[in-house]
């Protein structure tokens, strides 16, 4: 067994926890983690996809267990999670099937500066109460699914900031990015199961162990946080996100 298997686990727990209590940052922080460590592409990004598929729907459990979010069958937090997968879905399966044609330089510049715009503007009007709209959430969910499918990462900024910008609750927003992204995941692995025979799933299980064992303890920690600060941290790490995304690619 490879070494440098025996820090997937570890590096997968804490991933998944920033994500599970923020809605943000497992994808876009593992899988460069795992190309440097000399990962495949075709080992890292289905394995990623898988992972998150299974802590994602996890996710969504338990922070509806500590009353983080509503998913009760007829609840606004559950319409917004179907909304939001169902136009992921299209996202997805464009970014997937179209992947070898797009310039991934240009993608990740428009993400980039997306994902900064929204950090900025939460940040400047963390006291306001922004006017809930169904447009953005189906826009940026779309937007957002796309460059999962392409890369692995960059849901969870984009549909937490799009969320939170179209007047919902940050806590309400992270479990329904958790729910949505672990269905969009669900999609992307199912279409590289059966659009590339040559993927590699070695990596699928330990990242998927170290991500649900951090789920529990992500809940908890979300729902002690108060939301104000929670929203200007959210707002913060966006930024943080977005800077990074720009900054890799124009350094190139």
């Amino acid at each position: 067994m490879d070494p440098k298997i025996l820090l997937i686990m570890p590096l997968a727990f804490i991933c998944e926890f920033i994500d599970s209590t923020l809605g943000m940052g497992y994808g876009t922080s593992l899988t460069p983690l795992l190309l440097l460590m000399g990962f495949a592409p075709l080992q890292v990004v289905p394995a990623v996809l898988f992972s998150e598929f299974v802590s994602g729907v996890t996710a969504a459990f338990f922070h509806h267990s500590v009353q983080n979010v509503d998913f009760n069958p007829r609840s606004k937090d559950t319409k917004i999670a179907a909304v939001l997968a169902s136009f992921s879905v299209v996202g997805t399966i464009l970014a997937v099937i179209l992947a070898v044609k797009l310039p991934a330089r240009v993608l990740k510049l428009w993400i980039g500066a997306i994902v900064l715009f929204m950090g900025v503007f939460i940040l400047a009007t963390y006291k306001r109460s922004p006017r809930f709209t169904w447009r953005k959430i189906i826009t940026l969910g779309t937007i957002a699914s796309f460059n999962k499918g392409m890369s692995g990462g960059g849901y969870g900024p984009l549909v937490m900031g799009g969320q939170v910008l179209s007047g919902v609750g940050v806590k309400n927003a992270v479990g329904i990015t958790s729910l949505a992204e672990g269905i969009t995941c669900l999609v992307g692995v199912l279409l590289y199961f059966f659009l590339k025979s040559d993927v590699d799933w070695v990596l699928a299980p330990w990242l998927m162990a170290g991500a649900v064992l951090s789920v529990p303890l992500a809940a908890h920690t979300l729902k002690r946080i108060p939301e104000k600060k929670m929203k200007i941290i959210t707002a913060i790490v966006i930024i943080v996100l977005g800077c990074l995304t720009l900054s890799k690619v124009l350094i190139k």
